[in-house]
């Protein structure tokens, strides 16, 4: 199982299924929201319109509530009267809380508390985890503080660690990794500065709450043109190298090749 979608995922409330087609249009994918997003009397029509939603399976993910909840289970029973088959699954702390979805199910591990970032090691390795995110309100919250952020807008240490554990763990078992929302629609300046991170830093993706957001995280993870060009020169300079080599004044070895080989992958 590979996950291959974003770079920009874009969260739809199930309760609002006027608004489905339009936000998988504008996105590379989207997150159809039966958790934090809907509100618990509008829990059993966000299920219904998920039933009957006519989208593309392959370009949607499904947040379900947290393992171990009522919720949970009635929207594991949802799940099985469609044809989404990957998971996103709330606040998960455990990988033996992942043992509930059958094999058919590809899942993205969404670690935002303190027990899911400590125990992120153990659910990246889980077989079925295919992409692993991390959210830092909530994160904070479960240590009884009271803002991911300082004054300066910028993430407190505790939420930096969290990602960067979530990031480490994903790639050494060979997932992917998705970056968290960034909350604040109206800064745009800041969302490009934490999109263009998380795709210089090995992120395969950013989630996001508004379709203005969509256009920022995408520039993000472009490379421009200069990088492109750079990339494919060296890559071809090093066919007629052997082991380390100095290209354009500085030294090449094979991760400086890795780096090429990802920028031409993500310009494609």
């Amino acid at each position: 199982m590979m996950f291959a979608l974003g770079p920009a995922l874009l969260f739809c409330p199930a309760d609002r299924p006027e608004r489905f087609r339009g936000a998988l249009e504008k996105a590379d994918a989207v997150i159809l929201d039966l958790e934090d997003a809907v509100l618990p009397d509008a829990k059993a029509a966000a299920r219904g319109n998920l039933i009957d939603a006519d989208l593309d399976p392959d370009r949607v993910i499904v947040r379900v509530t947290a393992p171990g909840t009522q919720d949970f289970v009635s929207d594991l029973s949802t799940l099985a009267q469609t044809d989404f088959r990957t998971v996103m699954v709330a606040k998960t702390e455990s990988a033996e809380s992942l043992t509930a979805f059958d094999e058919r199910f590809s899942l993205v591990a969404l670690c935002e508390t303190a027990r899911g970032i400590h125990a992120a090691d153990r659910i990246a390795a889980h077989p079925q985890v295919v992409a692993m995110m991390w959210g830092a309100e909530d994160l904070v919250a479960s240590l009884g503080g009271t803002s991911s952020r300082t004054s300066a807008g910028g993430y407190r240490d505790v939420a930096r660690y969290a990602r960067s554990r979530v990031l480490v763990e994903s790639g050494a078992h060979g997932k992917a990794a998705i970056d968290a929302v960034h909350l604040d629609i109206e800064d745009t300046a800041g969302l490009q500065v934490e999109a263009e991170d998380a795709a210089a830093s090995g992120f395969a993706a950013t989630a996001c709450i508004h379709p203005s957001q969509v256009a920022v995280i995408r520039a993000a993870y472009a490379p421009d043109a200069a990088t492109v060009d750079w990339a494919r020169a060296v890559l071809a300079a090093a066919e007629s190298e052997r082991g380390v080599f100095r290209f354009e004044g500085r030294m090449v070895d094979e991760p400086v090749l890795r780096h090429a080989r990802s920028v031409l992958s993500s310009s494609r």
